[in-house]
């Protein structure tokens, strides 16, 4: 009998070991399906660095101590956030990969819609380590508070976590263009909002309501309009006209004397607030 139950017991023993084997496999199926989710292609941007060097003492954790660094490209200003201390030159172009950290927060998602405050401190904990895994926790938490505490104030200006940033080969003549054009920026034409919007082709689509502001309806913003009647700058320090599609509006070009003019207007941009 002692011999049966043992005979018994054996494959018993066995099933529920092949089980436990067969458990460990899916979870680690499951961590790989997951680790595999949670990585993410770097972001890639470009533009001429604009460095100021007066930089407050809570805006040098930014740059590992160092001044203020943005990359600007037309509408685009990222401002830059280094893990390490990086040399960066004034008016020259660069090419810096890393994470866009305001839309990485939105692919996360909020499952409040923006309702408890914008970013939560999860998120930018998550981009953090997203950027430069392997941290140490002191150094992870300060970087994260930084973050948080540069988006809270100016949620839809880009702040772009760098991984790898490195001269341009060159500004195209795009570029050298769009410096030439700035100068002329101050001879620009004031046209009335109604004016403006009766020469619109394409205007702004109505958009959902940012994070930051989840039940924004509708905001004014002052505007330049190029000669081609595109917006090329904005003239306002509203958030919610910095996070607005500025590249799907289009205008009939203004004409004065024969030649297309620059143009300073308004135009009113619609949100569909977060339910």
């Amino acid at each position: 009998m002692k011999r049966s139950i043992l005979n018994l017991s054996f494959p018993l023993f066995a099933f529920a070991g092949f089980l436990l084997v067969a458990g460990c496999i899916g979870c680690s199926s499951k961590s790989s399906q997951e680790s595999k989710k949670a990585a993410r292609a770097p972001d890639k941007i470009q533009g001429k660095a604009l460095v100021i060097t007066e930089t407050a003492s809570g805006d040098a954790a930014m740059n590992a101590g160092g001044p203020t660094v943005y990359l600007v490209d037309g509408l685009h200003r990222y401002r830059l956030f280094f893990n390490t201390a990086t040399n960066i030159d004034k008016e020259k172009h660069y090419v810096a990969e890393g994470i866009y950290a305001q839309k990485a927060i939105e692919e996360m998602g909020d499952p409040d819609q923006g309702k408890n405050g914008y970013p939560l401190p999860d998120r930018c904990e998550q981009v953090v380590h997203m950027a430069w895994s392997g941290l140490a926790l002191d150094i992870s938490a300060g970087d994260a508070e930084a973050l948080c505490e540069k988006i809270k104030r100016y949620p839809a200006r880009a702040i772009f976590l760098v991984q790898k940033v490195e001269l341009a080969p060159g500004a195209t003549a795009e570029d050298q263009k769009k410096e030439e054009d700035e100068e002329d920026d101050a001879k620009a034409v004031s046209v009335p909002a109604d004016k403006a919007r009766a020469s619109m082709i394409q205007g702004p689509p109505v958009q959902a309501a940012p994070l930051f502001d989840p039940a924004a309806t509708t905001v004014s913003c002052k505007v330049l309009i190029d000669e081609e009647g595109k917006i090329s700058k904005l003239e306002t320090g509203n958030q919610l006209c910095e996070s607005a599609v500025w590249d799907q509006v289009r205008f009939k070009p203004t004409v004065e004397h024969g030649h297309p003019v620059k143009v300073k207007t308004e135009v009113e941009v619609k949100f569909e607030p977060r339910k």
